[in-house]
C-alpha cells in the first residue's frame, strides 16, 4: 500500500527466523473443494500433480540444485534424478493464438508444454520451451502460438532432464482471445501478503484466490504489489480485535528484501499457498507492478538513508530495483520484450470489445517531493509513456478502453518517508489534495484526459489503497474542466492489511459513489475487507458491468456503464 510504513503498521516484531514447510500432500489435496470445474481434484490426480505439490514454504529453492528430486531408471539401468515442477504453473498475457506459460524446475531441464481442447489431452500439440537453469532461478516461460482464437485450452507441462528423465506433469487451462464478439469477464485487484499478514493455515490460507478462480474469468489484471519485499512476515502478530494471527514464514520473508534471492523468495512464498497455485494454473494473468515489489513509495534515484532502522543496509533504491525487476521478470508470467519499452507498459487487445492499457507508474516516476510542481512534464508516466497512452486510446477501435493505473488518480496518499523539512507535503500518488488546476503528476493526466475527451468508453481500474471504491469524475465539479466524465474503480487488498478511506482531490471532479473500508487501520485478512473487482461485457448491448466483490466473491456494489 502506498503511503503506509510497513514497520509502523506491524503489531508485533519478528521473533527470530522461523522455517516451516507446507505439506500439501495427498490428504490436504483431497480436502480441496471441487468448486472449479476447470481444475478439479480428479484432473489434478490424473495429471499426477500430488507429488509436485510438496512445495517448501521458504524462499526460492536452491536454484536448480536437484536436491530432493525423484529418481527414475535410464536406458542404462542406472537411476537418474527426475526434475520437479516446484511452484505450480501460470499463464499470462493471452492472445488470439495462445498465451505465455510459466513454470519452475528444481534442476536443469527443458520445459515441454502440450495443449489440447480437452483435459484428456487427445490429439495434443507439443511445444518445446526453454532450458530452465540456475541463471533464471530455474524459472522460464514459453509463448504458445498457432492456437485457435476464442477457445478453452488445456495445457500440460513436463520437464525433461538428464538422460530424458521427465518430471511428473502439472496441468492448467486458459482461454485464447476471441476475434468475434462474445461475452467477456475479467477480474482485477492487488496487494498480496502486506503489512505482515502472511499465509495462515488455520484460516485456510489465501482463500480469496480460490474465490477468483471460481469466477472462471477470462483473465486477471494484477494491479501491483504482488509481493511486499519491504514487509517481513513474523511467526505471529496481533490483530485489531485482539486475536493472534499465526503465519507461515520463511527465511526470505523474515526480513526486508535486499538481495536477488530475497526478492525471488518473496514470489516463491506466495506460490506455496494452494489457492494461489490453483488460481495461477487456471486464470491467465496480466501483471503490472507498484511500489512494494521494491520498497514502500519508491521512485528512481531515491536513497533510503535514514531508514536503517527498518532493516536496510542497502540504501540505493536503484540497486534494489535492479534485483526486484529481475525477480519480477523471472517469477511472473510476463515477457518484457513484448512491452513497448522492453520493461512493462503494454496493450492487451482482447477482442472487438476490449483493449487494456497496462501502465508503469513506477519506472518513470519523478521524486515524491515534486508532487506540487507547477511544471512537471515527466510526472508519473514519463513523456513517452504519456504520449503512448494518448495515441493508443485515440487509435483504439475496441468498444471499451480500460486503463490499468496502479496508482489512483485522485485519492490523496501522502508520503511520510520523504516529507521535506520545509514546504508542501511530499506525495506518493498523483493527487495532492489541492482542488485547483493540475500540479505535479496531475499535469500529465490532464493532458491524457484533455486529448482523449472525444474517445468514448474509457474506464480506469486500480488498487493500491487497500479498500474498494467506485469514483465518478465530472468536469462540472472540477478545478480542471477540459475532459469528459469518466469512472475509476478501486479494488483490494487481496491478502494484506485493510485501511480506512482516504480523501479525494477535486482537480478532476472526483466523488466517491461507493466505499467499503474499515474504520481502523491495518485490519487483518481474518477480519474482512479483502476485495477484488469483476468486469462483465455483454456482447449484445455492449454494457460494461462492474461488481466490487468481497473475499468470498459476494458483490458489494454493482455499476452498469452504457457504451456510447
Amino acid at each position: 500500500m502506498s503511503g503506509v510504513d510497513p514497520d509502523e503498521t506491524l503489531r508485533s516484531p519478528a521473533v527470530g527466523v522461523v522455517f516451516r514447510f507446507a505439506s500439501f500432500g495427498v490428504d490436504n489435496l483431497l480436502d480441496m473443494p471441487e468448486t472449479n470445474p476447470l481444475l478439479n481434484r480428479r484432473t489434478l490426480l490424473r495429471a499426477g500433480a500430488i507429488g509436485a505439490l510438496l512445495i517448501p514454504a521458504g524462499s526460492a529453492l536452491a536454484a536448480c540444485g536437484g536436491s530432493g528430486s525423484a529418481t527414475s531408471s535410464s536406458s542404462t539401468g542406472l537411476s537418474v534424478a527426475r526434475p520437479r515442477l516446484t511452484h505450480g504453473l501460470a499463464s499470462g498475457d493471452p492472445r488470439a493464438d495462445g498465451a505465455l506459460i510459466w513454470a519452475r524446475s528444481d534442476a536443469p531441464a527443458t520445459m515441454i508444454v502440450e495443449t489440447s481442447a480437452t483435459e484428456s489431452f487427445t490429439n495434443a500439440e507439443r511445444f518445446t520451451g526453454p532450458r530452465l537453469t540456475p541463471a533464471s532461478d530455474g524459472t522460464g516461460r514459453i509463448r504458445l502460438t498457432g492456437l485457435e482464437p476464442g477457445q478453452t485450452v488445456h495445457y500440460r507441462v513436463v520437464l525433461e532432464g538428464e538422460n530424458g528423465a521427465e518430471s511428473e506433469p502439472l496441468t492448467g487451462v486458459f482461454n485464447t482471445v476471441p476475434v468475434q464478439r462474445r461475452a467477456l469477464n475479467f477480474v482485477w485487484s492487488g496487494d498480496v501478503v502486506g503489512q505482515g499478514w502472511g499465509i495462515n493455515e488455520s484460516l485456510g490460507g489465501m482463500s480469496i484466490f480460490g474465490a477468483i478462480a471460481d469466477r472462471r474469468p477470462d483473465f486477471f489484471l494484477h494491479s501491483g504489489d504482488a509481493i511486499y519485499a519491504d514487509g517481513p512476515v513474523a511467526e505471529s502478530q496481533k490483530q485489531n480485535n485482539g486475536d493472534v494471527y499465526v503465519n507461515l514464514t520463511t527465511d526470505a520473508k523474515s526480513h526486508v528484501a535486499q538481495t536477488l534471492d530475497d526478492f525471488r523468495g518473496n514470489y516463491a512464498y506466495n506460490l506455496t499457498d494452494a489457492h494461489y497455485r490453483r488460481f495461477a494454473a487456471t486464470v491467465p494473468q496480466v501483471v503490472q507492478w507498484d511500489d512494494h515489489e521494491v520498497v514502500n513509495n519508491w521512485f528512481p534515484g531515491e536513497s533510503l538513508a535514514g531508514q536503517e532502522r527498518k532493516g536496510y543496509t542497502e540504501t540505493d533504491v536503484d540497486k534494489l530495483t535492479g534485483f526486484a525487476a529481475q525477480a519480477w521478470q523471472e517469477w511472473q508470467p510476463v515477457l518484457p520484450s513484448e512491452a513497448v519499452d522492453g520493461r512493462l507498459y503494454r496493450k492487451i487487445a482482447y477482442g472487438p470489445d476490449l483493449d487494456v492499457f497496462v501502465l508503469d507508474m513506477r519506472s518513470y516516476k519523478d521524486p515524491n517531493p515534486n508532487a506540487w510542481s507547477p511544471n512537471s512534464p515527466e510526472g508519473v508516466l514519463g513523456a513517452k509513456q504519456t504520449q503512448w497512452l494518448i495515441d493508443g486510446l485515440k487509435a483504439s477501435t475496441a468498444t471499451w478502453k480500460v486503463v490499468a493505473n496502479d496508482l489512483p488518480l485522485s485519492i490523496v496518499v501522502p508520503d511520510k518517508s520523504t516529507d521535506p523539512v520545509d514546504g508542501p507535503k511530499s506525495m506518493e500518488g498523483v493527487a495532492q489534495g489541492d482542488n485547483g488546476q493540475p500540479l505535479g503528476r496531475e499535469i500529465a493526466f490532464s493532458r491524457v484526459l484533455s486529448q482523449t475527451k472525444n474517445v468514448p468508453n474509457i474506464v480506469y481500474l486500480t488498487a493500491d489503497v487497500h479498500y474498494t471504491a467506485a469514483i465518478s469524475y465530472d468536469p462540472g465539479r472540477a478545478g480542471f474542466t477540459d475532459f469528459a466524465p469518466f469512472w475509476e474503480f478501486v479494488s483490494g487488498p487481496l491478502h494484506a492489511g485493510a485501511f480506512p478511506e482516504s480523501p479525494l482531490d477535486g482537480t478532476f471532479g472526483a466523488r466517491y459513489e461507493f466505499v467499503h473500508a474499515p474504520t481502523d487501520a491495518n485490519v487483518s485478512p481474518a477480519e474482512g475487507f479483502q476485495h477484488f473487482g469483476e468486469v462483465s461485457i455483454n456482447p449484445d448491448d455492449r454494457t460494461f458491468t462492474v461488481d466490487l466483490r468481497d473475499a468470498k466473491g459476494v458483490s458489494l456494489y454493482s455499476k452498469v456503464l452504457t457504451a456510447q
